[in-house]
């Protein structure tokens, strides 16, 4: 099971932005998981509970955004979604495609409470949830 060590890098990837995170602080967490990223969503779930559960961020929602899978043919060119994995363009039926969507695992957006309004943390497509750096940081 995977999933509880994918749970914890989006873990670490939370206290980066969050360092010392005190309860109600952190509303939620928005990753986007490709269809090929080979991760149940529901097993990520309850390992994100289950690590959470004894600490400050117990309580926070893990938000789940199921990204498709994108093909480009090169034959055509044509970019398409694709719901089997029957790896064909649809357009001209050639198997010369390439994936260009569907393997991502992402950290998008970390929702805090605020006494007013929630705020995000951070709001970066472009972080994914195995690298372990301060690219794409934003400030409040």
């Amino acid at each position: 099971m995977h999933e509880l060590s994918v749970a914890q890098e989006i873990l670490g990837i939370v206290h980066q932005y969050v360092p010392n995170p005190k309860p109600d602080t952190v509303k939620s967490v928005k990753v986007s998981v490709g269809r090929l990223s080979n991760v149940l969503k529901d097993s990520l779930t309850f390992c994100f509970e289950a690590i959470t559960s004894d600490t400050p961020l117990k309580g926070t929602m893990l938000v789940i955004i199921e990204l498709p899978v994108k093909i480009q043919c090169s034959s055509c060119n044509e970019v398409s979604e694709i719901d089997e994995p029957v790896f064909a363009c649809p357009n001209c039926g050639d198997n010369q495609i390439k994936v260009i969507s569907g393997t991502e695992l992402k950290v998008d957006e970390i929702e805090l409470f605020d006494e007013n309004q929630s705020v995000s943390a951070l709001q970066s497509r472009d972080k994914p949830a195995y690298r372990n750096d301060s690219a794409g940081r934003e400030e409040q």
